[in-house]
């Protein structure tokens, strides 16, 4: 990866990084990637995203409480949304990208010790270096321009990341237990936990980073009417 990739290439090139090197971010570079996706389109320009931006001490604590919280039996507690039964079609999907990436860590279907791993490292953040947690103004609770605009700014995020040479991976498991999220983070009440992105130097000896996902084509996705044949 340069300084200098197209849009094109950044948007192909760009992979969900679930292993990170054991090297900080500079806040700068944070700093950076967050004004150029801020950017993003907004839904009447709203601007309804907020980003607390976490390392140290502080995600360890998230880290260690969302664990504890998930292994203890403690339901789920995301603010934003949680599922209930996932369509087939689309559950089809996330079962082809765990396929991808059990394969790829060499994890068996009946090793049942490296799935737990694998599910926790997810509650962990992937053992990330920096955790953007990703919230909206609880004013506009319920609206459809919260999901619209944090939407097109988390996207907006990891692209300007991967520009830049960071990886990232969109991650709702690590804010499973938001109240540690919003006591370590210190998010005032005022805003709405809706997700969080881990973000570091991508491990190129970690095998998942290489998986990247497939794509349904584009005739099964766009429609075009009124175009001549």
């Amino acid at each position: 990866m340069t300084d200098m990739m197209s849009y094109d290439e950044v948007v192909n090139g760009r992979r969900s990084i679930r292993g990170f090197l054991d090297k900080p971010v500079p806040k700068e570079v944070i700093e950076e990637v967050l004004e150029l996706a801020m950017r993003a389109p907004s839904s009447f320009n709203n601007q309804c995203w907020n980003f607390t931006v976490v390392t140290g001490d502080p995600l360890d604590a998230i880290r260690k409480g969302n664990t504890e919280g998930i292994l203890a039996g403690k339901p789920d507690s995301r603010e934003f949304r949680s599922f209930t039964k996932v369509p087939d079609e689309h559950r089809g999907r996330q079962i082809e990208i765990a396929k991808q990436l059990f394969g790829a860590m060499g994890i068996e279907r009946d090793d049942k010790e490296g799935r737990q791993d694998w599910v926790l490292r997810g509650f962990r953040q992937f053992d990330a270096p920096v955790s953007i947690v990703v919230t909206y103004d609880r004013v506009i609770l319920g609206s459809d321009i919260a999901p619209f605009d944090c939407g097109a700014v988390t996207n907006a995020i990891v692209n300007a990341a991967w520009s830049r040479g960071l990886g990232c991976v969109i991650n709702s498991q690590g804010i499973m237990q938001s109240p540690v999220v919003r006591e370590h983070a210190g998010i005032p009440d005022d805003q709405v936990i809706m997700i969080c992105i881990a973000m570091g130097w991508p491990d190129e000896e970690f095998p998942a980073n290489a998986v990247v996902s497939n794509r349904k084509p584009l005739e099964e996705t766009a429609r075009f009417v009124g175009f001549p044949d």
